[in-house]
């Protein structure tokens, strides 16, 4: 089953603005090391990327629309201190 997605505008932006490359993207939502659902509507999909200073890759996605909607993706420095103290 092949799961199409949508990028917001503001997706787009972000991963240019931050240098998150789409493979990791890919990578993070294909092959999640945690998934959190959030009662707002959304799936976080979270993925340690060894290529960059194994720092923790969060994509957020909207699940309440179809197709699913990609929010925003950003490196969570949080998760460092939780997973790595």
């Amino acid at each position: 089953m092949i799961n199409i997605m949508k990028r917001s505008k503001h997706f787009i932006d972000m991963m240019k603005e931050r240098n998150i490359c789409k493979e990791w993207v890919e990578r993070c939502k294909n092959n999640p090391d945690l998934i959190e659902d959030h009662n707002d509507g959304t799936r976080h999909y979270i993925k340690k990327i060894p290529e960059f200073e194994n720092r923790w890759l969060r994509v957020i996605v909207n699940i309440n629309v179809d197709p699913n909607k990609e929010i925003t993706v950003f490196f969570d420095r949080r998760l460092r201190a939780k997973y790595e103290s």
